[in-house]
């Protein structure tokens, strides 16, 4: 503890001098003895050099940008920058990151992009890195061409009515599909091109419907309606020139309303049930035409015989005819002698031929 305290005392010489005298601090000074190193040096008594004596010292000298007071420059070492080197280090930065960005541009092999120069249009670039003048001289919007965009009608289901030209009501639902064909004038001519699509292929599938008839709306007239509405749908796109390709309609669904749906069921049944009655009398009367013609033929080349020789053919059409009257009937045949009431032809046809014949000659 004794020697605690001598230690502690103010005015007692330690090895780094005398602590409590300014003068002391210095070697060389009144005080003598080297001077205690974690001490500030007195005020007036830094060395000509200006060296740094502490981080406080050496970080306000960086925030500077130079040494202190004295400083002349040539210590040789390295020095942080100053204030405004930081700021413009950083700027320029910046502007290489915003060149770089803003001036080449990747494009996909299903892309293209419509290059405006201070909001008009410059020019389309093809797929692949492309270099534009920076934003905001040049800007660059992709648009897809590719793409196969689509439409269903209605949106979120539900029904949708619409009149047809006999003045009936079908609920219709249908889809349309289409694609960027220009993408300059799909940009630059329309404001809403997606709007504008679907309000066209509303306003086109209620024309053709307004000129078709129920049946063929629900019938058999759907292909027919797909094409018209695509058609109709193309040219007026082309009017407004959107840069729209139209791909096609296709029908989902087309029957009457909900509430008559029933009703509508049972007529088409009919319908159905009348087609196949027509279908079947004009099968029955296509047969019995081609009958009569084949007849008619045959009677052309009888005729044709008959000129030729009338009376072999008259007694060879005779013949024919009793041949065929004669196979589907009984026969009983007059002698003169008698009368046979029956004659089984299976078993003596042949040998009655001849009495058969003769009493034909008689009754001639």
């Amino acid at each position: 503890m004794t020697r605690i305290g001598a230690i502690l005392k103010s005015d007692s010489k330690g090895p780094w001098g005398n602590g409590g005298n300014g003068d002391g601090g210095e070697s060389g000074g009144n005080g003598g003895g080297p001077r205690n190193p974690w001490q500030f040096p007195p005020e007036g008594r830094r060395r000509g050099g200006g060296s740094v004596t502490s981080l406080d010292d050496f970080l306000k000298r960086a925030r500077r940008g130079g040494g202190g007071p004295g400083d002349t420059g040539g210590g040789g070492g390295f020095q942080a920058p100053g204030g405004r080197g930081i700021w413009l280090i950083g700027i320029g930065l910046i502007l290489l990151v915003w060149l770089v960005f803003t001036s080449f541009h990747v494009i996909g092999p299903q892309q293209r992009g419509v290059v405006t120069m201070f909001g008009n249009y410059s020019r389309t670039l093809s797929p692949g890195i492309q270099p534009t003048l920076p934003a905001p001289i040049n800007s660059v919007q992709k648009v897809d061409v590719e793409k196969i965009r689509e439409d269903s009608f209605p949106q979120g289901g539900g029904e949708n009515l619409v009149l047809t030209g006999d003045q009936n009501i079908v609920d219709l639902s249908y889809q349309v599909r289409w694609n960027v064909s220009n993408p300059q004038n799909f940009v630059f001519q329309i404001r809403n091109p997606e709007d504008t699509v679907r309000a066209v292929a509303e306003s086109a599938m209620r024309e053709v419907l307004a000129e078709v008839t129920l049946d063929e709306a629900i019938g058999a007239g759907r292909s027919e309606i797909e094409g018209r509405v695509a058609q109709r749908m193309q040219q007026l796109l082309n009017e407004y020139q959107a840069g729209v390709a139209i791909q096609g309609v296709a029908i989902k669904n087309s029957s009457p309303p909900s509430e008559v749906d029933e009703a509508f069921k049972k007529v088409t049944a009919a319908q159905q049930d009348a087609q196949a009655n027509i279908n079947q009398a004009r099968a029955y009367a296509q047969q019995i035409l081609a009958g009569a013609q084949g007849e008619a033929a045959e009677f052309d080349k009888i005729y044709a015989q008959y000129k030729l020789a009338p009376d072999v053919t008259r007694r060879r059409l005779y013949y024919e005819t009793m041949e065929k009257v004669l196979a589907k009937s009984d026969k009983t045949i007059v002698e003169p002698k008698g009368v046979v009431p029956y004659l089984p032809m299976a078993q003596g046809g042949k040998a009655n031929t001849a009495p058969a014949t003769q009493a034909q000659g008689d009754g001639q």
